[in-house]
């Protein structure tokens, strides 16, 4: 187990880095959707477009709130919401199609929630289709979904499929009765083990499993039980991501209290003892908060280099166009961001009435392209290198020299022109890429955003 002290040190608040910069420090005062339009129809251009987009789908209904979820969500069990939702979000991408100088190839695309399956296997035939219609598809494209296994049924599964879905993300989180009870989000073993087996026999090449360690009541014995469970499974990914508890912006995290949370200690202990579970079991990390069997791609792409990070996580495919669609969706350009309103009702509002439903965004400048290359660089790669030009840049430089704590830590490795996460660094991954982060230097709130790095 790593040092207690460097623990206690890093569990600060920090962000997870699917983008840069962070969303709450986007520069809204010069945003504008004109200037968002013309960054993605130069993305289109730049790209070269024969090398494909990504599409992110936001579908954010659920029958039931999952208390520990940070997700932008919508309750209900009223399933008349699914025509309306999936008619407006085709009609967002016509809008977008409008701006764009030829078919959009499709390289990667991906369904996100909420829960995907809450919506009826016909009308995501329906959604997919539309969404498709005059679109090329690239031929090493990637389709996927997020799924919950009690809501998930045999022709969920086949639908998508046959349209071209090859990889299924399930979210356990936890399998041990007291948690889910807390937690509200409650599946077995033998539904997920089902799902499974169906979803390899019908010929889904990757199957991602979400887990979380931290969750209130969790203990180390529920934990290990969840993680041989899971081991006997046997899927080609795992996601094992640490509890975010934000309840300032979530609400229903209120349903339990701190005292119901593991401390960081206590944290830290579950988190090795998942991760040396994991790789005991042949499990490889990526990047950070991943693992995969050596025969994923998401392994393959570590292993070349071609490892990819964006707001969908870690990805073997990368794009310079990303498109998110639905509410609350976030794109981005390379050299901008821009999310979509929040509420379902404003969403629906906007797109029936032909207009583009951002409501924020930033545009990136040469310094935060900058930091955002280097930030990329370690998450992705764990190292990354400078030469003379970017060293003109004084910020970079002072950054660099916050540098030296890690370096004295063991936990990186400088030399005149690149520095190198250890393995002992990668625990520490979020803090080191933090340094970089100027807009976290520069403007720390006064209330916390983000979630601590333990």
């Amino acid at each position: 187990m790593e040092n207690p002290d460097l623990i206690q040190k890093y569990a600060i608040a920090t962000p997870r880095y699917t983008s840069y910069p962070t969303v709450p420090y986007w520069d809204q005062e010069t945003f504008s959707k004109d200037k968002w339009i013309k960054s993605v129809k130069n993305a289109f251009n730049e790209s070269n477009w024969r090398s494909g987009i990504s599409l992110y789908i936001h579908l954010p209904y659920c029958e039931s709130l999952c208390t520990y979820c940070g997700c932008n969500t919508r309750i209900t069990i009223n399933h008349e919401v699914e025509v309306p939702y999936i008619k407006a979000v085709a009609k967002e991408w016509r809008l977008y199609k409008n701006f764009l100088v030829d078919k959009p190839i499709i390289k990667e695309l991906h369904l996100g929630g909420g829960t995907p399956t809450f919506f009826s296997p016909q009308h995501l035939k329906n959604l997919i289709n539309d969404i498709l219609t005059d679109c090329l598809i690239h031929p090493n494209a990637e389709f996927s979904f997020e799924a919950h296994p009690a809501n998930t049924t045999p022709e969920h599964l086949k639908v998508l499929y046959d349209l071209g879905f090859k990889r299924l993300s399930l979210g356990i989180q936890d399998f041990d009765e007291k948690v889910q009870q807390v937690i509200n989000r409650h599946q077995t073993v033998e539904q997920v083990k089902e799902i499974t087996d169906l979803a390899r026999k019908i010929g889904y090449k990757s199957i991602n499993y979400d887990l979380i360690y931290g969750l209130p009541l969790q203990s180390e014995i529920g934990l290990k039980s969840t993680i041989m469970q899971v081991i006997g499974l046997k899927p080609d990914r795992i996601a094992y991501y640490g509890y975010a508890h934000v309840p300032w912006v979530k609400p229903g995290q209120r349903m339990f209290t701190e005292k119901d949370l593991p401390n960081t200690q206590e944290r830290q202990v579950l988190y090795e003892l998942g991760r040396q579970m994991l790789i005991a079991a042949g499990y490889i990390e990526i990047g950070m908060d991943h693992f995969s069997l050596n025969s994923d791609s998401l392994f393959t792409a570590q292993l070349t280099g071609n490892l990819h990070r964006n707001f969908m996580g870690y990805t073997h495919q990368y794009t310079q166009l990303m498109i998110g669609l639905g509410v609350s969706s976030i794109s981005d350009t390379w050299n901008g961001f821009a999310q979509n309103v929040k509420k379902v009702e404003d969403y629906l509002k906007l797109v029936n009435t032909y207009e583009i439903p951002v409501f924020k965004g930033h545009i990136l400048n040469e310094e935060d392209l900058l930091m955002r290359k280097h930030i990329l660089n370690l998450m992705c790669k764990n190292e990354t290198n400078w030469d003379e030009t970017d060293l003109l840049n004084q910020n970079f430089k002072l950054s660099l020299s916050f540098l030296k704590d890690f370096e004295n830590e063991g936990l990186i490795e400088k030399t005149a022109n690149s520095i190198k996460v250890t393995k002992l660094g990668e625990r520490f991954l979020r803090n080191i890429c933090a340094v970089f982060d100027l807009k976290l230097q520069k403007k720390q709130a006064e209330k916390n955003v983000f979630s601590t790095a333990d």
